[in-house]
């Protein structure tokens, strides 16, 4: 009877375990060619921003009151493969871009068969302008020949824009946003002013 009962068990106990062997293997089976992604990145990647980042952009025009000309020249050199800067510079896969800044959208100066998206955008290469088209040519001018992805870093737009209007162009930089600091400097102003009439009001 013992032995019986001793044979039960075993078998009992062997198939639990043959069972959760299976259990185990099959569900690494059918799970191997699925990809998870990882709550956090291991890696920040540049350029991307993560979930619940963000934020207003910086003007250009606060970027330009302090952009690098040197640093734009260098970015400036990953262009020059398409393009060419110099005064009467021949167009290549991309215009001559001489005296781009404030030029007319889509037209240039020397014969440059711009795509109907750019030339329907209308309007000229202001600093604006030409911070959108840097950022992402392709969402700026959708359908537009330029192949360029753009660049990431408000910075390094800001240091092209202010190199590229060194090249024929020279125009006046845009003025800075001013008012965040006016407003600073004008809210202890007007504690200081308050303090008298509360003096005042407190004596009478």
């Amino acid at each position: 009877m013992d032995d019986r009962f001793n044979t039960i068990a075993g078998w009992t106990l062997f198939s639990g375990i043959v069972g959760l062997g299976l259990s185990i293997a099959s569900g690494m089976y059918f799970q191997a060619d699925k990809h998870h992604a990882p709550e956090t990145a291991g890696y920040p990647v540049e350029g991307v921003a993560e979930k619940g980042e963000g934020g207003a952009d910086v003007p250009i025009a606060t970027l330009l009151a302090s952009a690098d000309v040197a640093k734009g020249q260098a970015t400036f050199a990953k262009c020059t493969s398409c393009h060419t800067i110099n005064s009467g510079g021949a167009n290549g896969i991309g215009p001559n871009l001489h005296g781009v800044v404030g030029e007319a959208i889509g037209q240039g100066v020397g014969g440059f068969a711009f795509s109907d998206a750019l030339k329907s955008k209308g309007g000229n290469w202001s600093f604006d302008a030409l911070n959108d088209w840097l950022k992402s040519p392709k969402a700026y001018a959708p359908g537009t020949k330029m192949t360029f992805a753009g660049l990431s870093k408000p910075e390094d737009r800001a240091n092209v824009i202010a190199y590229l209007n060194t090249q024929g162009s020279n125009l006046p930089l845009p003025a800075a946003d001013a008012a965040p600091a006016a407003d600073a400097a004008a809210a202890p102003a007007a504690e200081g002013a308050a303090a008298p009439e509360a003096s005042e009001a407190a004596a009478q």
